[in-house]
């Protein structure tokens, strides 16, 4: 009897697991993600008086399938990344998960079941702010592809989606139970939980079908240059990459437009020191290119910036020897009659950021941040910059992987910016899915915001989206080109943006109280 309750038990985390990985953007089947968690539910509940060591196995072995399927795609880049990410995060969701059996079976389902929501999404926000962060497994994120069944994310964020998932999953799993225990109501139960996939559903399509356009606009053009990362990109002057873009837009018809390359589009070297860059011939040279065109370029680039006393370093400068110390930025600028730059800081874990560096550098050097053609870590700074066009539109310069965070992006709107432009580089992971899912990641910042995106792409899909998060145009992956087209410009502030995620700051009040219950309760 023991060993087919074991083999049952696996088989259903393992179905857990594979609901949860088949659901996921790409290709997924996006309404699986509603009964996800229901075998992995069945587990628990049948082991919770029993073995919380058990219950722990088997939650790791589904998350583990989950995070294996959507996240294999790292192995591109790097493949000890891709080990680190799957097991650290397999962990830690396996950890939460059993933390719920363990208050369930003190203080009981009722608020064990308050404290499974609140405490995945108190997980899920911790996840979008520590160093080792990984933002791709957000539950809301899941309906990116789907993104007619989410217009209500301009209200709530993505932590919306992932509170829907997971109320409509303990509401199957309450029908299921009741079935199983053959009590009559099941079919009642079944109903609201059809019903609570449904609604929201209805209410993102009447939202969808309402939205309004903006009367204002901005001419674009988008570049995408298809340069091989790993073998080419680094390896060029700046001033060969600006031959190449005068040649490449040569022939474009230019005039009051704003152009966007993609991240370190210039990426000589270590770049130019960020004091006196608007001064270098390079610039100069690019300026009056970009005059006699009567338009602007907002583009990637690299800068660095020198200090000679260990006192005036800053937490993230790089030794170089003899007292020189170094910060090297992964930047955006614009040309303007303003001296606009903005530094990316939400970095990529490894690639460019060594985590919680003050206590790691010491003992590992660089050993984590050799991926990626680099192996000093990135500064940052703490503001988000809108950039002013001369025309006074404003404009955000997301970078990369920022475009993941909806709150960090609601900074930019709220800053000003009336439109987002991502410019990035998604060729360290070959044509996998990857790259497909930034880009689908994005239609969901398009619709937290109500805003337009324009995505310049190094080697990936360039693409530009509307504010209900639609793909108007692109260019495709492995492919270089010029994208023209138009945004609109909105000023409208959604009341995401307004409130950012309020959602979190909700379950984390639920999850400390029921903690403090937990641990002040007597058996």
């Amino acid at each position: 009897m023991n060993k087919f309750l074991n083999k049952k038990h696996l088989l259903y985390s393992i179905i857990s697991g594979l609901l949860l990985g088949l659901s996921w953007p790409i290709n997924g089947v996006v309404f699986l993600i509603f009964i996800a968690y229901v075998p992995l539910l069945i587990v628990e509940n049948n082991l919770r008086h029993k073995s919380i060591k058990k219950i722990f196995s088997y939650s790791f072995l589904s998350f583990f399938i989950w995070n294996t399927i959507t996240c294999w795609w790292i192995i591109y880049s790097t493949i000890f990344g891709m080990i680190f990410a799957i097991l650290l995060y397999s962990l830690l969701m396996a950890l939460v998960f059993s933390s719920y059996s363990l208050i369930s079976k003190k203080l009981g389902n009722k608020l064990g079941l308050i404290y499974f929501i609140s405490s995945w999404i108190v997980f899920e926000k911790f996840n979008l702010t520590w160093d080792f962060s990984w933002p791709s497994l957000v539950l809301g994120n899941v309906f990116s592809e789907s993104h007619h069944l989410i217009q209500w994310f301009e209200y709530t964020g993505t932590f919306g989606g992932t509170l829907w998932v997971l109320i409509v999953n303990l509401i199957f799993y309450k029908a299921y139970s009741n079935y199983i225990l053959k009590k009559s109501n099941y079919l009642k139960i079944f109903s609201v939980s059809l019903l609570s996939v449904s609604i929201p559903i209805i209410i993102s399509l009447l939202t969808y079908n309402n939205q309004t356009i903006s009367r204002d606009s901005l001419n674009i053009s988008i570049i995408q240059p298809n340069t091989d990362p790993y073998n080419e990109k680094y390896g060029r002057t700046n001033f060969n990459i600006l031959k190449e873009f005068k040649q490449i837009t040569s022939n474009e018809i230019f005039n009051n437009k704003v152009i966007f390359t993609p991240e370190t589009y210039f990426s000589e070297s270590l770049g130019y020191s960020v004091s006196d860059f608007f001064e270098t011939p390079f610039y100069q040279d690019l300026n009056s290119y970009l005059n006699s065109k009567n338009s602007q370029i907002i583009s990637g680039v690299q800068f660095y910036k020198i200090y000679n006393s260990k006192l005036t370093k800053t937490n993230s400068s790089n030794y170089i020897r003899d007292s020189i110390w170094l910060d090297i930025y992964n930047s955006s600028f614009i040309n303007s009659t303003q001296k606009q730059v903005y530094h990316k800081s939400k970095l990529v874990v490894g690639v460019e950021n060594l985590p919680y560096k003050r206590f790691l550098e010491p003992i590992l050097g660089n050993l984590l941040l050799d991926f990626g053609g680099t192996i000093l870590s990135r500064a940052t700074q703490k503001n988000r910059t809108v950039f002013t066009t001369n025309n006074n539109n404003k404009i955000a310069p997301i970078i990369c992987y920022e475009s993941m965070y909806g709150e960090y992006i609601s900074e930019y709107v709220r800053n000003g910016a009336q439109f987002l432009a991502i410019i990035t580089n998604d060729g360290w992971w070959n044509n996998s899915p990857g790259h497909k899912q930034l880009l689908s990641y994005s239609k969901i910042r398009a619709i937290e915001s109500r805003r337009d995106i324009v995505r310049s792409a190094n080697t990936g899909i360039s693409a530009v989206i509307n504010k209900r998060g639609d793909i108007l145009k692109t260019i495709d992956y492995n492919t270089s080109g010029v994208l023209n087209s138009s945004v609109n410009l909105y000023n409208e502030i959604t009341f995401y943006v307004k409130y950012g995620d309020y959602i979190y700051r909700i379950a984390l009040f639920f999850f400390v109280i029921i903690v403090l219950f937990y641990f002040t309760k007597k058996k």
